[in-house]
């Protein structure tokens, strides 16, 4: 197993050639290109390249884009049946990649005018994602599969242990994409402090959407095995679920904890953790139409909820999330960037399940759906807006905060982690962050924030 104190080379995703830029869908035979690298295939010939290169692939989606985007159907069908042919949904990792985007950008077409015939023309038309809906032990197993959301939950929960030192009780709300997943191992940890477990309050957003991975029992049937499995480490937990929505900021749980603070006050002995793990970007990033008095920046839900959450003085807050820019009004940026991000979990998922497998279906089903959301969805419907690390820590700056990084021993626990897993992980320190790598592309960020 590879040291995790160093990284595998980065390939380059991106190159100034344009391998497809003389394809003819109708003469596809005739092109000749230069193939970029890709980790985990063979280099093709010098000479002539081949359609299951990433680099053609992504220039036929890109075209498909402008096509079904200017409404050319038939430059549009032309290349959709040759992306058809060229990307079987059970190929290697690049062509499942280049099937669920092909997917996205048939749903994008059927929502358009002339290009609604579209869909009939590709004889492998179920465009239909199905997701999974976990039940607790496949939801936690899911999530042991791989460091994507292991690192957040370590490097946040080895921050929450120095941050809450000294308090009698801790309030965590908790923005987990994963529903609670990092608790019970933050619940063992606390059960061990020396000076004894604190009184714990944990706060949940109760979200409106369904957005992957989801789970099939109720937020109150997971608080009452959460306050159980607390009450057997001997912690007190109290559970508290308001319903909200990261399409208006989590206005309704801002409100509640302004409320209670006002009702109950600042208790002195309490310490306030916001841990957001992978939820932030789903709170829309472009500005409101309303109008207000703050700058262009300040009126995003993204940035005002931020406010909101600076207003509050928190103890610690911890932001981790995919590092990736998913926030483009141009389809075809967009497109090019998730392409060139979501390489990774399909190239992960060969490591570590096997073709056909049950938990693999569940796995790619989840990027499918997030494929389709970023390239067919627009307005309120798109959800998925990453940010990378950097636009993130220049907005936590504004709002008032400053990053504290991480500690040497939370780094070892880190890398620990890592070591549980395949070679190809890696880890990172960028400024005062840390960032997970796969064969040396970022992944994940981790961030720790106090108020200035």
């Amino acid at each position: 197993m590879m040291q995790f104190t160093e990284t595998l080379p980065s390939h380059p995703l991106h190159q100034t050639t344009k391998p497809c830029q003389n394809f003819s869908p109708m003469n596809p035979n005739n092109q000749t290109y230069r193939a970029r690298p890709w980790p985990g295939f063979p280099a093709p010939n010098k000479v002539l390249g081949t359609f299951g290169d990433a680099n053609c692939m992504e220039q036929l989606l890109v075209r498909c884009a402008n096509a079904i985007e200017s409404n050319d159907a038939t430059l549009s069908q032309q290349i959709l049946w040759v992306l058809n042919n060229i990307a079987p949904s059970d190929g290697d990792s690049n062509q499942r990649l280049t099937c669920g985007f092909l997917r996205a950008l048939i749903a994008r077409a059927a929502k358009t005018g002339t290009c609604k015939m579209l869909t009939a023309a590709i004889s492998n038309s179920n465009i239909t994602i199905q997701t999974h809906k976990f039940s607790i032990i496949e939801l936690a197993s899911f999530v042991d599969l791989t460091p994507w959301h292991r690192f957040g939950f370590t490097a946040a929960n080895a921050a929450i242990l120095e941050a809450i030192e000294g308090y009698s009780t801790v309030h965590i709300i908790d923005l987990s994409l994963t529903h609670c997943m990092q608790i019970p191992t933050l619940i063992d940890a606390m059960a061990g402090k020396s000076d004894g477990p604190p009184l714990l309050k944990l706060t949940i957003a109760g979200a409106t959407e369904d957005v992957p991975p989801m789970l099939d029992l109720s937020y109150d049937e997971l608080g009452v095995k959460l306050v159980n499995f607390a009450r057997s480490r001997n912690i007190i937990l109290e559970f508290n679920v308001i319903p909200s929505t990261s399409l208006d900021g989590f206005c309704s749980l801002i409100e509640h904890l302004k409320i209670q603070t006002l009702v109950n006050g600042t208790e002195r002995n309490e310490a306030l953790i916001i841990n957001c793990h992978m939820m932030l970007h789903y709170i829309p990033e472009e500005p409101t139409t309303t109008t207000t008095p703050f700058s262009f920046e300040d009126s995003t839900p993204r940035s005002m909820f931020l406010k909101q959450i600076r207003s509050l003085n928190p103890t610690l807050v911890v932001l981790a999330d995919e590092d990736a820019d998913f926030t483009s009004t141009n389809l075809v940026c967009r497109l090019r960037s998730a392409f060139n991000y979501l390489w990774i979990p399909y190239d992960i998922v060969d490591t570590f399940l096997p073709k056909g497998s049950k938990q693999r279906q569940w796995y790619e089903a989840d990027i499918c759906w997030k494929i389709e959301n970023v390239i067919a969805q627009e307005g309120s419907h798109r959800m998925e807006r990453l940010e990378p690390r950097g636009r993130w820590v220049q907005r936590m700056r504004n709002t008032g905060f400053r990053g504290i990084g991480f500690g040497e021993d939370i780094v070892c626990e880190v890398k620990g982690m890592l070591d549980e897993h395949a070679a190809g992980w890696g880890l990172k320190k960028e400024d005062d962050d840390l960032v997970l790598t796969w064969k040396g592309h970022n992944v994940v960020f981790a961030t720790a924030w106090v108020p200035t």
